[in-house]
């Protein structure tokens, strides 16, 4: 039998955050979103991202392991080798999907999993908090079918960082902007609180 955990090997622990990034032009924000996670005592950060997202950022300026689609099929050759989609889930403590689009939206709220991101969450420990953070067009946020499927996502029991009104980069002024890093880094310190056996002190 092994011995319990001593409270320094609790402390030493980090919280592993599985930060997820679709193709929403909010994905510009990703370094800073990175960058200010890292800033956090006790957080270790994994980026999986989609292709489309890849438009908006530059690998070079994610200085954490970055995963994609082309990751999971690379690593898996024969029945007994990791699946990556299975071991990422495990990896994290919390999942945040910075930003969520209107495609992946959807995906996720039927159930689709056709990429590396949309398999971490279908596979998704529903024990362990899922974060959220919607970005897109305001006539497609506007559009009926967009609060049935936040409304989906909820009923998961995953979190919603709800977007805020401004002028978005299509020129539009309106709801659909990714809420501000400094509000989802505050939303993961305020769950990590929350997670007190885990953190840091």
């Amino acid at each position: 039998m092994e011995p319990h955990p001593t409270a320094a090997s609790l402390v030493e622990r980090k919280f592993h955050v599985l930060v997820g990034v679709t193709g929403s032009v909010a994905a510009l924000k990703l370094p800073l979103l990175v960058s200010k996670l890292l800033d956090v005592p006790g957080l270790e950060v994994t980026v999986v991202t989609t292709e489309r997202a890849k438009h908006f950022y530059s690998p070079q300026d994610i200085p954490v392991t970055l995963y994609s689609d082309s990751d999971e099929w690379e690593m898996w050759k024969h029945r007994s080798d990791p699946v990556l989609h299975i071991d990422l889930r495990r990896w994290a403590d919390l999942m945040l999907v910075a930003p969520l689009d209107a495609n992946t939206l959807g995906k996720v709220a039927s159930g689709i999993c056709d990429n590396l991101l949309t398999c971490v969450i279908r596979a998704w420990d529903c024990s362990k908090p899922l974060l959220f953070c919607p970005a897109m067009n305001t006539t497609m946020w506007e559009h009926p079918l967009t609060a049935q499927q936040v409304d989906q996502l909820k009923a998961f029991g995953y979190m919603e960082i709800p977007c805020v009104y401004k002028k978005l980069v299509c020129g539009d002024q309106g709801l659909g902007a990714m809420a501000e890093v400094e509000t989802i880094v505050d939303k993961v310190k305020e769950v990590l609180s929350q997670h007190s056996g885990i953190q840091q002190s």
